[in-house]
């Protein structure tokens, strides 16, 4: 008779993230870089700038190279269509 019980798998401690790094936050399924630890909290901006949010520092993950390059290429994506106050870039006047 074999037992039918999953194995056991032993907790993965989260990893600690510094000021600076790149991370994921799959609460928000956002990408942020951490600007600090106030609390129990980590406080996240957008890679392109913008309002900070605050994120479990326990479920947040550091991305990997080809993430983080991934996620600056989707920002500057984003950037290049929309021209600050909204105006697509497509639809401004050339100068």
């Amino acid at each position: 008779m074999t037992d039918s019980t999953p194995p056991v798998r032993a907790a993965v401690p989260p990893v600690e993230v510094r000021v600076g790094d790149t991370v994921h936050d799959p609460a928000r399924d956002r990408v942020g870089v951490v600007m600090a630890h106030e609390g129990p909290y980590v406080q996240l901006r957008p890679l392109g700038g913008g309002r900070e949010w605050d994120a479990d520092p326990a479920r947040v993950r550091p991305l990997g190279a080809a993430e983080l390059l991934s996620a600056r290429v989707a920002d500057a994506n984003t950037r290049s269509r929309t021209a600050l106050g909204g105006e697509r870039n497509e639809d401004r006047a050339l100068d």
